[in-house]
């Protein structure tokens, strides 16, 4: 029966899945490493590229800092629209009676 067969019928498809294992604390520790090398050798794009890391590094890890930052802008800023308001009601108050009048009566002083 093989004999008579015309065409070759297709074998099903086989998934082939190479499982690999990724430590990005090693490879971070690698890349410092590598970092460490090159600035010992002297050079200077290895210790532009080390400063530039540190500044990104330090400012994602540290969230204090920054939350410190951020609620102290936040207070100055209350403080300020606070005063705006406190302002802007003493001027109603005090002058606006003042130019009403003023307007009212055509502007002539008495």
């Amino acid at each position: 029966m093989a004999l008579l067969r015309f065409f070759k019928m297709p074998k099903h498809q086989q998934y082939q899945y190479k499982p690999r294992f990724w430590d990005p604390k090693k490879e971070e520790l690698e890349e410092r490493m590598r970092q460490i090398e090159a600035v010992k050798k002297g050079d200077a794009e290895a210790m532009k590229a080390r400063l530039a890391a540190n500044f990104r590094k330090g400012y994602s890890s540290d969230t204090s800092f920054r939350k410190r930052q951020v609620m102290r802008s936040n207070l100055v800023l209350l403080g300020i629209i606070a005063l705006l308001v406190i302002l802007s009601y003493l001027f109603i108050v005090v002058y606006l009676p003042q130019i009403a009048d003023r307007v009212g009566n055509g502007g002539a002083q008495f």
